[in-house]
């Protein structure tokens, strides 16, 4: 049985961070891509970044390019997003996802994926 449980997320503001953890079980990340969405209010879910099943490649979308970080650890199958110089725009739930196939490149399309993270919720204050 594959598993993402979500760890971090609150309520920051404007200018601060966070760091979400996402830990993986029934699959090692050794050979998986998995990436972070995340969900407004009324929005549709967008990708935020992810990171390659080698983990030597990275992606973002353009408006978190420079203030958010993907990582992950090996050893403790887990990925994480750190995220500084938070803005209010950036409040949102945050799912961690997981992509079953082997071998694969960041993909940024949410139904690509297969396993998902429970979901944490992320508040900027102004």
């Amino acid at each position: 049985q594959v598993r993402l449980v979500q760890s971090g997320g609150g309520l920051v503001q404007a200018g601060g961070s966070l760091r979400l953890s996402c830990a993986v079980s029934g699959r090692t990340l050794r050979y998986h891509a998995a990436a972070w969405f995340r969900q407004a209010p009324e929005k549709e879910r967008e990708f935020v970044g992810g990171v390659s099943w080698t983990g030597s490649s990275t992606s973002y979308r353009d408006s978190v390019k420079g203030r958010f970080t993907i990582s992950r650890d090996i050893a403790e199958n887990t990925v994480f997003l750190q995220m500084n110089s938070l803005q209010p725009e950036d409040t949102a739930i945050y799912y961690c996802a997981l992509d079953d196939d082997w071998y694969r490149t960041i993909r940024q399309i949410p139904n690509l994926y297969d396993y998902w993270g429970q979901g944490t919720q992320v508040t900027v204050s102004s």
